[in-house]
């Protein structure tokens, strides 16, 4: 089944033909889902720190009896420096 004919265009790439920062994380979300977790990593770098990332987000909603801020704020900037040195890898090196 081709999937990618479901996913959500990048209105960046769409418009103004640069790829922003998520690119490429339905792609790799789609590849964990399938098993392939190297695929995925290769795919897009931020695939595990943005769900790790968001599953704090989650908790921080969902359980209102537990501070999450310091693990929102450490996770979001791991996961920021992994989508910045991933969208630098992807653009200079390969």
């Amino acid at each position: 089944m081709d999937l990618e004919k479901y996913m959500l265009p990048c209105f960046s790439k769409t418009l103004l033909g640069i790829e922003c920062l998520g690119c490429g994380f339905q792609r790799a979300l789609f590849l964990l889902f399938r098993g392939d977790f190297l695929a995925a990593f290769k795919m897009y770098p931020a695939i595990y720190t943005t769900l790790i990332f968001l599953s704090f987000v989650a908790l921080h909603f969902l359980n209102k009896a537990k501070n999450y801020n310091k693990l929102l704020w450490i996770s979001g900037i791991t996961n920021g420096m992994f989508m910045i040195a991933g969208y630098y890898y992807k653009h200079f090196y390969l």
